[in-house]
């Protein structure tokens, strides 16, 4: 097994299509409440811009900011220091499951 990667050969793990969307919102971090906006999004993550990001394998709750706001479990699986993270995203509850889903539905259908 090689030692580095190669940057043309990047293995590309996303099986979702991605959508441009910019929204505010809340990490839950211990009793500290972080902010962030997201950069895209898509039905099993998205890139969250912060200037501290989380580190790799780090999880946390966060609020998406809509009219009706959406809770997330979110897991950091990139970072890019500086400028912010990729996160895997669960919904455990169901009305958050609806209005993410609805989310991606008008994105989709924007053709973002």
């Amino acid at each position: 097994m090689g030692s580095g990667d190669h940057p043309s050969r990047r293995l590309e793990r996303r099986w979702a299509p991605r959508y441009s969307f910019r929204a505010n919102l809340e990490i839950e971090w211990g009793s500290a409440v972080l902010r962030g906006s997201t950069r895209d999004i898509s039905a099993n993550g998205m890139f969250i811009e912060a200037v501290d990001p989380l580190w790799l394998g780090a999880g946390f709750a966060a609020r998406l900011n809509l009219d009706r706001p959406v809770k997330l479990d979110c897991f950091v699986k990139r970072v890019e220091p500086g400028r912010g993270m990729g996160v895997s995203v669960a919904l455990s509850e169901s009305e958050s499951q609806k209005l993410y889903q609805d989310l991606l539905s008008s994105l989709s259908n924007t053709g973002s």
